[in-house]
């Protein structure tokens, strides 16, 4: 205790650095993990009995009467005599007198406001106020730095050491680091800030207080699975020493004028490719069809949405009674209606392990009405979407291949009538549209893919589609990068882009046997998730910052691309795609095929862990698209099926001949994906350094 003339009791000196460690390690003791929506205790402000202005943490130090029944306060530094005059650098004319006014005022130097009776330095002739922290060269204490701090008397254009920033204003620095400083606003800012709608102009919320941290180590980061803010989408890479606000409960960090009000001078909410509420940048008015993505379930499509939307539900019915016959299949087609008495014959059902898929666009038919063969062969399960039906024998202009009109072909014109999409990059063995002559292939639905979307990830902005956009980073729902020409969903203002097939073919919510509630499509970590992110189907850990499905009501996850695995291949440990698609999303699988070099008819299947290695290329057959002989263990992939090791073959893609060879670490990279040639199944020119997949090779014939 120390006793001073300008109080009647002993005063307590008070350090607030000790107190506020004190106060967090009992919050801490006490709440534990259930800390989540409890009030905020405020952080410690009292007014300065002296000079009238606040007491905080930043002064550390203050004196408090040591009486319980008196609440004097005052600045360690008021305590101390202040000097009647003062000379100031800011105002070399003449000395400042301490005065008081009994009018509000505003400091000459920092511009802050002030209220009447608080002392500062004046110049009367000049009519010039300062106040006592300007005037006096205090020292400052932040958590951010080690060092005590000073205010600088001018107002300067600097980056700001605690947001990186770089402002105009009032900044405090490190006398003893020189380089160090740190902006007034910053200094300001809570170590607890809870976010709400009111707070941020509803720009964004969440349901726990934010923590303010000093700094984002690297480690953590790693350990975060190197997170992105969570209002402006940009991550932290190489920003180890700047402070932000966090919430580790639930994964969530932004950046320092991300989460701050837009009251803050210098700070504002960033135009965010997030769940952010973003200010609308077109009319519904001028967009009447505009796509709504994602598709609410997978009963919606961008065909249905399409011709239903176009011919309205009065066709349906339209052949009732009647066969149809279509160009896509040998057997006239019948329509399944609600009247239909057929009861063997049921809709897609993943929760019973139903699969039941259009052969036109490879999705779901989850109701009627549809057509079917007519045939009563078990072996033909041929069906047809009734909208699928009325797709255009031509596809004009086609963003992708304008120069020439697209054929509508029930299957592609290459083995088994399998090809790759040239939009969405997936294999697909359904109606096609293609260009013979230019071997360019799109499925049925790439083929109407729309020029603008809205989507629910990045709310009332537009994604516009484009192709070869420059200096395109990654898709914001796998996190994988674009292929060279690849199209892609991209917002002109800000940076979201997303892959055609993770826009169009993942739905909002889905239906799984390993759940009995639907599952909804999360965008970033779910709140209040304290553990690591495991899918139920493969059992591996993912990145939440990848778009995953989750239960909030079992608290389970899946990666996107294990939802299908409903049917043959349940209890396998799957593997991720390119995408976040399946990447046999688009392959129907079933019907028997011959090749010449086996003599048993054989079932084109999605391989399983216990169907060995290829008889061809002695890779591993799990996961892969192959062809299954049942009467015996044969067994090869779809690409290796018309191969033989060694022999000479001919592609469009290149102009000398190619051997079929492994690939060895020499071989580079293959030059249609990039990847890898090492130990592959390998087409490789011995006349130049060409070198491709056999899996990426889209048409190939023998040298006769």
């Amino acid at each position: 205790m120390e006793e001073f003339e300008f109080h009647e009791h002993p005063l307590i000196l008070v350090d607030l650095e000790l107190v506020y460690e004190e106060k967090q390690d009992a919050f801490e003791d006490e709440h534990g993990d259930d800390a989540d929506n409890l009030d905020i205790e405020e952080e410690f402000r009292c007014r300065c009995d002296r000079c009238d202005e606040e007491i905080n943490e930043h002064h550390r130090y203050y004196y408090k009467c040591s009486s319980d029944s008196c609440d004097y306060s005052i600045h360690k530094y008021c305590a101390e005599e202040l000097p009647p005059t003062l000379y100031h650098p800011s105002h070399e004319l003449h000395i400042l007198t301490l005065l008081q006014r009994k009018f509000g005022w505003n400091c000459d130097i920092c511009r802050k406001p002030h209220e009447p009776e608080e002392r500062r330095y004046r110049c009367n002739l000049c009519d010039f106020d300062i106040d006592l922290d300007c005037a006096l060269t205090r020292r400052f204490y932040h958590p951010r730095h080690k060092h005590p701090l000073v205010l600088i008397s001018k107002p300067i254009l600097c980056y700001c050491d605690m947001c990186g920033k770089k402002h105009e204003g009032t900044f405090y620095r490190c006398n003893t680091c020189v380089d160090f400083f740190i902006h007034s606003d910053c200094v300001a800012l809570p170590r607890k800030l809870f976010i709400q709608d009111y707070y941020t102009d509803g720009a964004f919320s969440h349901t726990h207080p934010l923590t303010l941290s000093y700094s984002f180590p690297e480690a953590d980061q790693w350990a975060a699975s190197h997170p992105s803010c969570r209002v402006c989408g940009n991550n932290f890479w190489k920003q180890d020493t700047l402070s932000i606000y966090k919430c580790e409960k639930c994964w969530f960090y932004t950046h320092l004028d991300c989460a701050t009000s837009r009251k803050e001078p210098f700070m504002g909410i960033l135009t965010s490719p997030g769940l952010g509420k973003l200010q609308k940048n077109y009319k519904d008015s001028d967009h009447p069809d505009l796509l709504h993505l994602p598709f609410t379930d997978e009963t919606h499509s961008i065909l249905k949405h399409k011709f239903f939307r176009t011919t309205g539900s009065e066709s349906f019915g339209v052949n009732e009674g009647k066969l149809l016959k279509h160009m896509s299949h040998q057997h006239p087609l019948t329509l399944v209606d609600t009247k239909c008495n057929d009861i063997t014959l049921s809709c897609h059902n993943p929760m019973k392990k139903i699969e039941l898929l259009c052969n036109g666009c490879l999705r779901p038919i989850t109701s009627m009405p549809f057509y079917k063969c007519s045939m009563e062969d078990e072996s033909c399960n041929f069906a047809l979407h009734e909208w699928c039906t009325r797709l255009p024998d031509q596809v004009q202009n086609h963003p992708g291949h304008s120069q020439h009109p697209l054929v509508l072909l029930p299957k592609a014109p290459y083995d088994f009538g399998l090809f790759k999409c040239d939009v969405c990059k997936l294999n697909c063995n359904g109606f096609v549209y293609s260009c013979v002559d230019c071997e360019y292939d799109v499925d049925a639905s790439c083929a109407f893919i729309p020029e603008e979307i809205t989507h629910q990830a990045h709310p009332n902005h537009l994604l516009k589609r484009v192709q070869s956009k420059p200096n395109i980073k990654s898709c914001r729902s796998c996190l994988c990068g674009f292929y060279r020409d690849e199209f892609s969903f991209s917002c002109d203002s800000c940076d979201f882009d997303l892959h055609p097939g993770c826009a169009l073919l993942l739905q909002q919510t889905i239906r799984h046997k390993f759940d009995k509630h639907p599952m909804k499509l999360s965008y970033f970590p779910i709140e209040n998730h304290k553990n690591k992110y495991f899918c139920e189907i493969c059992e591996k850990v993912f990145d939440p910052k990848e778009w995953f499905y989750h239960c909030n009501e079992c608290v389970q996850s899946m990666h996107t691309c294990c939802t299908p695995f409903l049917l043959k291949c349940e209890g396998a440990r799957y593997l991720s795609s390119h995408h976040s698609l399946y990447q046999h999303v688009n392959i129907k699988f079933g019907g028997i095929h011959k090749i010449e070099s086996h003599p048993h008819p054989l079932s084109f299947v999605h391989g399983t862990p216990n169907d060995g290695n290829c008889t061809v290329c002695l890779d591993e057959l799990s996961y892969e698209m192959i062809f299954k002989c049942l009467e015996c263990e044969f067994a090869i992939h779809f690409d290796c099926c018309k191969i033989k090791f060694g022999s000479i073959y001919n592609i469009k893609s290149h102009p000398h001949p190619l051997s079929f060879v492994q690939g060895t670490p020499n071989d580079g990279r293959c030059r249609e994906c990039w990847r890898g040639l090492s130990y592959k199944m390998i087409f490789k020119c011995l006349e130049c350094e060409f070198a491709i997949h056999v899996k990426c090779c889209k048409n190939f014939s023998p040298v006769e």
